[in-house]
Formats: C-alpha cells, sequence, structure tokens
C-alpha cells in the first residue's frame, strides 16, 4: 500500500488516518521538518489517499487506479503543485494567482481538490498575501498542504491558517532502507552513507557521490595545511555547489554536506585536543587533524564549529550561498598568529 513507501512518521501518518475516520481531517497545513525527511513524499502520498478511485482502505490509495496513476505523474485534474522556478529565489505572485485559480475550480472527478506548495519557505510579501483569502476560505473540498523547513519564515498570518505537522529526521535504519530501494548495494556504503546524513535521504544521496569525497579530500587537506589557500579551497566548493545545476534545493543540500564534512572534522580534531581517543580515524586524515588540533586549541576549535553550525543555518534560510561559503573558509583557514 502506498503508506509504506512513507519511511518513519508513523506518528503522522496515524494523526490524519484518524482526523480523517473521525471526519475531521483539516483543510490546511503546514508540513514543517529539515530537508529531505519524507516530507514531499507524505504530502503526495495523502493526495493519492484523497483521490484514489479504488481506496482499499480509509485514506489508502490503492497505488493502480488511472487516479493514483496521475497524481504520481502530476498530471491529475484535481491535483496541483506549486513550485519555485527554476533560477528564482522567490515564489513570484503571479504563479500564486494562476495557482489559486486552479484550486478555485470545481473538482473535475470526486469531490475533492489536493493543492501543495511545495516551496513555502520561498514566499514573498506578495505571493504569501495572495495566497491569504485561498488558505482563509478553502474551496470546497480542497486540501492544501505547505512545505516548509521550520516556521520562522512564515508570516504570522499563514501560520494562524494552517495546521503546522512537524516531521523530524529519519533514523539511520529507514534512511539506508531508502538508500537500499534507490539502488545503493553495498551494505557498508548504506551504512555509511545514513550514519552521516543526519536523518535525511536528500543528505545521504548527495553523498553517494564520488565527487563530494573529492571535495573533502580537498577541503580536509586544504584547511589543514600550514597555509590554507582561501581562493583555491572557495574554488573547489562552489564549483562543486554550481555542479547541481540550476536546482536550488540541491545547491544547497551540496553546500550543507560540505558544512557537515568541516563539522565533523572539527569534532575529531577536539576530541583530539582534548586528549581523548578517536577510533576508526582514516590513515590519511589523522595527521592532518591532530594538526588542527595543536594550531587551533580547544577553544578555538569548539568557536568553529558553532561558526560552521551558525552557516549551516544560514544555507538553510536561503542566504547566497557564495556568502556562505567565503564565511565559513575565512573562519577555517585563519592561522593563529
Amino acid at each position: 500500500m502506498s503508506w509504506d513507501r512513507v519511511r518513519g512518521h508513523a506518528d503522522v501518518k496515524q494523526s490524519f488516518r484518524g482526523a480523517f475516520a473521525a471526519g475531521r481531517l483539516g483543510q490546511s497545513f503546514l508540513f514543517v521538518g529539515p530537508d529531505g525527511v519524507g516530507k514531499q513524499l507524505f504530502a503526495r502520498e495523502l493526495a493519492k489517499a484523497l483521490l484514489c478511485e479504488r481506496p482499499p482502505a480509509p485514506l489508502t490509495a490503492c497505488d493502480h487506479c488511472p487516479g493514483c496513476a496521475q497524481v504520481e505523474a502530476e498530471t491529475h485534474p484535481d491535483y496541483h503543485t506549486l513550485r519555485t522556478p527554476a533560477g528564482k529565489q522567490e515564489l513570484p505572485v503571479d504563479e500564486m494567482r494562476a495557482f489559486c485559480a486552479r484550486l478555485a475550480r470545481k473538482p473535475s472527478r470526486g469531490n475533492r481538490t489536493v493543492g501543495v506548495v511545495i516551496d513555502a519557505d520561498d514566499f514573498n510579501a506578495e505571493s504569501a498575501n495572495s495566497f491569504l483569502k485561498t488558505l482563509e476560505e478553502p474551496p470546497p473540498g480542497a486540501v492544501l498542504v505547505l512545505i516548509a523547513t521550520g516556521l520562522d519564515r512564515q508570516l504570522p498570518t499563514i501560520l494562524s491558517r494552517c495546521q503546522v505537522v512537524r516531521f523530524q529526521p529519519l533514523n539511520a535504519a529507514d534512511v539506508a532502507r531508502v538508500l537500499e530501494a534507490e539502488g545503493v548495494e553495498d551494505p557498508a556504503r548504506r551504512e555509511r552513507l545514513a550514519r552521516l546524513a543526519g536523518g535525511s535521504v536528500a543528505r545521504a544521496v548527495a553523498l553517494d557521490d564520488d565527487a563530494i569525497w573529492q571535495v573533502r579530500e580537498t577541503l580536509i587537506a586544504g584547511v589543514a595545511s600550514p597555509r590554507p589557500n582561501f581562493a583555491k579551497l572557495a574554488e573547489a566548493w562552489q564549483k562543486f555547489v554550481e555542479d547541481a545545476g540550476d536546482d536550488s534545493a540541491a545547491k544547497r543540500t551540496r553546500a550543507s554536506v560540505v558544512i557537515g564534512f568541516l563539522v565533523d572534522a572539527l569534532r575529531q580534531a577536539l576530541r583530539l585536543a582534548l586528549g581523548s581517543e578517536v577510533g576508526g580515524l582514516d590513515p590519511a586524515d589523522e595527521p592532518r587533524l591532530r594538526a588542527l588540533a595543536e594550531r587551533h586549541g580547544p577553544d578555538r576549535l569548539l568557536e568553529l564549529i558553532e561558526k560552521c553550525v551558525e552557516a549551516d543555518y544560514r544555507v538553510e534560510r536561503r542566504v547566497q550561498l557564495i556568502l556562505v561559503i567565503e564565511s565559513v573558509l575565512e573562519q577555517v583557514t585563519r592561522v593563529p598568529k
């Protein structure tokens, strides 16, 4: 059944099933949680369950009828999605008005319409305000889902009109199962990717790329060298990010993954600086991490970890990536006097 494809989030599934069975399913939802944990998949499976023509159980899609196939292909006349256009940083108001106009039409089949705003983090004031009337008075039978990473980018008027549904990071076992389904055959590789992914399938998939391990090698060796080359490191990191193409979410994921590598290296260096044993170090990494530990010491390493965590938050909040990259590298390549 379709819900089996959604790993984790058992409490969210149960909440929706319970509300549907009781006839209390809401109309406007804001899905919040980290990128890559299944919010968009959950929204699509919810749409299939609501628009399925032969549901085998309440709020469950059959996955075989024309309605399910059309939702999967995003061609169902009563299923509408809105994304930020390629190359744009915000949802244009014209796109939002067209989306609202589609939602206002009577359902073509059945009595339901489902609308999903996939990039609700990208609202600007105009597009958010143009959506308020639809949120305040959804068309009869419409279910609206907004997908975001957090609450802080949403206007209070949006928040007050939506039921917030929180999605947590997946556990490593669930991430590994998704990777297996995606064709990652080596169990050891799956385990490593799942461990480093921080509960995000998108991050795990991004890590399954030889290019990122080459970037990691360049950066760890570079920041640990006696005289780090800021320009060379910035160029390597920026090229890796830009190689994602026009997909802004993929670019952010790549930038964030590299920050994660730096945080991991700094934490290992911190343990060494404190005299703790660090097992499982790569033979090539150990002298570099010891050099970092000796150069910076525990206090500065803690400060650098905090700077990287702040930078990762800025990536999530859509700050221009080159500014984030340069800010991080300016900190980690600074050699103490």
